[in-house]
């Protein structure tokens, strides 16, 4: 393939040492990251070889630019590699998606810190482990902690001096046994932490190091004579045998094992990883990675080697594998391919998980046509979770009067008409937008809040940079400002903008985000007219007639037809009057009208 003349200067001059390259296209959008022992030889190979692909030789011909980064080793390269492609997910680079809405356990960080399940992970300080395939199994783990170690659940500030100036009391957990209440002092910084340190134990699954650890306590409150303690920790021993019974458990001379099972369909692998621990499964993890050039089986594998095992504590073990790759003897791992034993039937545990992520992923696909959509909006507008719930805002008022707003929801991409809402507005005069919007996104999520309903993961405000200000003051007032992801639409360019950010993002006019946001938009829009038609209709036709005792809605439709307005109305004589309602009536509203100017 014939090099691209700017380019040849740049190839001449590569080192013959490890590191990163990176391509470039004419537009300055990245192609491809790789990885070389020797960067000059690695790169010229893609414009001097006559035997690529068409989908690389499609990549080359797009490549106007080359960075690179010298590194001290070929691993250094490996893994600056595989950063770089997790950070910045290059067009023609494997495509890898993970599980990454399992459950984790958290560890708080903070003053006696709080242990829960959560399935978002951020970046708070907090210690997170998993994942875990099963909630079952986080609700297992965490129940067990309970047993072993009672753990405040509370938000308290516990800080040292906010309890030695005894801001707190002791609650409810305390009194049934959930709680040592540190709040009040009965537990110390310290006692709690060391329950914490084997907790940490515990979820890495060194359950043998705490079992001992306990032991040793008993027999230390034996010895002090103190048998009600001793007595106590016996049954959290037997509690955590218990515990140990009903894991998946393996011949602990195994050692610790990464397994990885591994299955492929057309440019997909599916992937299933477990971590054995002393006998025990302790972590499981899905990957799936696409194809986006000619890579081979053996570079799917070792990419998912390289991205889990370089982000667990212990390198230092055996990794089961389907077939043989080459993984660099620095990582001191050491590769088997099992045929027979317990490491087959582990693989082959592994592999079956990964056929069950894989029909997974289908029936999801086939069943939910709308996760498709909700995950591209989660990936255009950079949302920490699926908008599976939307609400948008929308004012409408004429004139000055009659000012309304109209709240629709959208759950799972799709219109719910049932949790539709009208405002009339109460505390603004006159034509306000922005203030409008304060008061309506104000009065709509306070009596969310109070009634414990479900919030929704995105909020879509028609209008510009003004009316999103004056919604996120009102988030603020109800401290869901962190909480949920406010963005507004412009009209005329269909600008997308963000809380303080004044420069607006564009999303591709034919995107599916952009065609839910343009529906939320037109939908409350329409929902919002038609009821401030419907109120500013009521005010319209109501007169003074109205006012008048047996005077029906037709008879005053009949006498404005006929003399035209109120005002001609109020002057009529009685035979006029007549005419038109007959005698009886033309009376009542003559006698209304002469009346009424009499005491005036």
């Amino acid at each position: 393939m014939t090099t691209q003349i700017h380019l040849q200067p740049i190839i001449k001059n590569l080192p013959s040492q490890p590191g990163v390259y990176r391509y470039y296209d004419a537009d300055g959008n990245l192609l491809y990251i790789g990885k070389a022992k020797s960067l000059k030889n690695r790169v010229s190979s893609y414009f001097v070889s006559k035997d690529l692909s068409y989908r690389i030789g499609l990549m080359v011909r797009k490549i106007h630019n080359i960075e690179y980064s010298v590194v001290a080793t070929e691993k250094d390269a490996l893994l600056l590699e595989n950063s770089l492609i997790k950070e910045l997910q290059p067009r023609y680079n494997i495509l890898l998606k993970d599980d990454k809405s399992y459950p984790y356990l958290k560890i708080m960080n903070e003053d006696f810190p709080r242990i829960f399940f959560t399935r978002k992970l951020v970046d708070d300080g907090a210690e997170y482990f998993g994942p875990y395939t099963s909630v079952h199994q986080v609700r297992t783990i965490l129940e067990l902690i309970k047993k072993l170690y009672p753990i405040r659940n509370c938000s308290l500030p516990l800080s040292e001096k906010n309890i030695e100036k005894k801001k707190f009391k002791s609650c409810l957990e305390y009194h049934i046994g959930n709680c040592l209440a540190p709040c009040i002092s009965n537990q110390t910084k310290m006692e709690y932490d060391k329950n914490v340190d084997q907790i940490r134990k515990i979820i890495k699954g060194n359950l043998s190091e705490v079992r001992n650890l306990m032991k040793e306590e008993m027999l230390h409150f034996a010895n002090m004579l103190e048998f009600e303690k001793a007595e106590f920790t016996k049954i959290k021993i037997q509690s955590l045998k218990e515990y140990i019974s009903t894991s998946t458990v393996i011949n602990p001379n195994l050692g610790n094992l990464h397994v990885f099972g591994f299955l492929e369909e057309n440019d997909k692998a599916f992937i299933h990883y477990m971590y054995v621990h002393e006998g025990t499964i302790i972590k499981t993890k899905n990957l799936i990675l696409k194809r986006n050039l000619d890579e081979t089986k053996d570079d799917l594998l070792s990419f998912a080697v390289l991205n889990i095992i370089d982000t667990e504590e212990n390198t230092n073990a055996t990794l089961l594998l389907p077939f043989h790759i080459f993984i660099e003897p620095t990582l001191k791992l050491v590769v088997q391919v099992p045929r027979i034993g317990e490491k087959k039937s582990l693989l082959e545990l592994a592999e079956k998980n990964a056929m069950y992520y894989k029909i997974k992923g289908k029936e999801n696909q086939k069943t939910d046509p709308s996760t498709r959509i909700l995950e591209q909006m989660k990936l255009d507008l950079k949302l920490t979770e699926l908008p599976t719930h939307i609400e948008c805002f929308d004012n409408s008022n004429f004139q000055g009067t009659n000012a309304v707003s109209a709240c629709v929801v959208f759950k799972n991409a799709k219109p719910s008409k049932k949790d539709y809402r009208h405002f009339n507005v109460k505390t603004v005069v006159g034509a306000n937008d922005f203030d409008t919007m304060k008061e309506i996104v104000y009065r709509r999520y306070k009596r969310l809040l109070d009634e414990d309903a479900p919030l929704p993961q995105l909020i879509v405000i028609d209008g510009g940079k003004g009316q999103l200000h004056s919604a996120m003051e009102s988030m603020k007032a109800l401290n869901l400002e962190n909480k949920i992801q406010v963005v507004s639409i412009a009209k005329r360019l269909e600008e997308i903008y963000y809380p303080n950010d004044s420069i607006p993002m564009y999303i591709n006019k034919k995107s599916e985000t952009l065609k839910v946001l343009q529906q939320l938009r037109n939908e409350a829009h329409r929902f919002g007219i038609t009821f401030h038609r419907s109120q500013r209709s009521k005010n319209t036709f109501k007169t003074t007639l109205n006012e008048i005792k047996g005077i029906g809605e037709n008879l005053a439709n009949k006498l404005l037809l006929d003399f035209g307005s109120v005002k001609n109305i109020e002057k009529a004589n009685l035979v006029d009057l007549e005419k038109t309602i007959g005698k009886t009536k033309a009376k009542i509203v003559y006698d209304f009208y002469n009346t009424k100017n009499v005491s005036l």
